[in-house]
């Protein structure tokens, strides 16, 4: 039976585990837990959890519009040591972890946290719908279209009417209550995670760095996350040449196998 099968969690906000499964990955069998909570502006006092049947029989569940979908990976048993587990909060990046865009960090961010936590064993790796810090994928392309006119990513934002990074973690926080976890190792250089998981009632014990290299697309934006948001990334961001072209080389690789 799954834990949050007849009610949404309590805690920080209201989520619902609504499905999971074990799946073969490249770091070995992994568990992933969708849970469903109310998109901005929306709630989830209509909705019904899934029942112990839903692979066959779908539950009933408020339109799809309404929530959003989040997913937990879970690595062995973290509920073991559950006041400091190995954790990653991650948010949605398209543009990279699908199309291997350049222009951020965040898909070596992901590959690196789950390698780290899949050598570990136990741990958690959460990834939130929050594709361009919070504004959505069509605005997060406007700003780009803004960023080549010149602003940064700070002002691309501001000048679309929206903060410099409007995420929240108390889906987060709620996810994490749901599976046991009351203190986390958090891999992260970002302060405001650090700040948004404590004010839903997650200690962070421990903060770990996740320092990637800049590349020749991607060192502006490093800068101004370390110098305007508050990032804690090393003080060297010049962007690798070299490795720009190594990335560009594996993604060219990665194509002619797939013909």
């Amino acid at each position: 039976m799954l834990p949050s099968e007849t009610r949404p969690t309590t805690g920080p906000m209201a989520v619902v585990r609504y499905a999971e499964s074990a799946i073969p990955t490249a770091r070995g069998r992994l568990k992933f837990l969708v849970y469903r909570a109310a998109a901005p502006g929306m709630s989830l006092a209509s909705s019904a959890s899934a029942s112990s049947e839903f692979a066959s029989s779908p539950a009933p569940s408020p339109a799809l519009e309404s929530v959003l979908e989040h997913v937990a990976i879970v690595v062995g048993d973290p509920a073991a040591t559950p006041d400091r587990v190995l954790t990653r909060i991650h948010s949605e990046c398209l543009t990279s972890e699908v199309f291997g865009s350049l222009k951020c960090d965040c898909k070596e961010q992901l590959d690196a946290a789950l390698d780290q936590i899949a050598a570990e064993g136990h741990g958690v790796l959460i990834y939130l719908r929050q594709e361009g810090r919070g504004i959505g994928l069509g605005n997060k392309i406007r700003a780009y279209a803004l960023q080549e006119r010149g602003a940064d990513t700070v002002d691309a934002n501001h000048q679309l009417g929206f903060g410099s990074d409007d995420r929240s973690y108390d889906v987060a926080a709620a996810i994490l209550c749901d599976l046991g976890i009351r203190g986390v190792r958090l891999l992260t250089n970002n302060p405001e995670k650090v700040q948004g998981l404590a004010t839903s009632g997650i200690r962070v014990v421990e903060r770990l760095p996740v320092q990637i290299a800049a590349n020749l697309h991607s060192a502006s934006y490093l800068r101004v996350k370390r110098d305007r948001m508050g990032h804690l990334l090393e003080s060297d961001t010049d962007f690798d040449a070299d490795r720009t072209s190594r990335l560009v080389g594996l993604a060219g690789e990665a194509r002619e196998l797939s013909k």
